[in-house]
């Protein structure tokens, strides 16, 4: 019998004698719901973590920001589903050598402070260059991440990233160091249409 036979062999005896466990039901967060807007909830807790909130009115005013935002930047790696109308006048560029990121969010969280990212609108757009704008409709902040996933159920990307604020590690010396595993400033722009 070959490794792999042996190992399978095992798994099956194991799974004969084992009890079968019923499924834990719908997942109903950990949290108390917090009272204020969703759209308030996400503002707080994404400012706590170190990301940076616009509020802006409409698309029109988030590409205008945008547009004297990224003045001082030269190039961008923009995601796939960033619209024209949102698109940095910057060249575009590799995400890994990308001044800036720029991506649309699939919704944002309140109760983590999180934007959802689907892996089709360009990871790397996300996670390689030192600052990522990424926007998302006020219409699309849920309060609890059991209420973004329910209502992203029918859409849901087969990877998603949650990304509550800047990279961060403290893992040598107890330093917080911003920008170690992605970008060290993330501006979440929140169209209130």
């Amino acid at each position: 019998m070959t490794a792999r036979g042996r190992i399978l062999e095992q798994i099956r005896e194991a799974l004969a004698t084992r009890e079968p466990v019923t499924h834990p039901g719908d997942f109903e967060g950990w949290r108390a719901e917090d009272p204020a807007p969703p759209v308030d909830a996400f503002v707080r807790t994404f400012e706590a973590a170190g990301g940076e909130v616009v509020r802006v009115d409409d698309e029109i005013h988030a590409g205008a920001w945008l547009a004297g935002f990224s003045a001082e930047f030269t190039t961008a790696a923009v995601g796939q589903t960033v619209t024209p109308s949102l698109r940095p006048p910057l060249h575009d560029c590799p995400a890994d050598t990308a001044d800036i990121g720029v991506s649309m969010a699939t919704c944002a969280i309140g109760e983590t402070g999180s934007l959802m990212l689907g892996a089709a609108d360009a990871r790397l757009a996300q996670l390689l260059p030192p600052t990522h704008v990424v926007f998302v409709s006020s219409f699309d902040v849920f309060a609890t991440l059991r209420d973004a996933l329910v209502a992203s159920k029918p859409t849901l990307p087969s990877a998603i990233g949650l990304h509550s604020g800047p990279s961060k590690s403290a893992d040598i010396g107890q330093i917080l160091v911003k920008g170690v595993h992605g970008p060290g400033r993330v501006i979440a722009l929140v169209m209130e249409e």
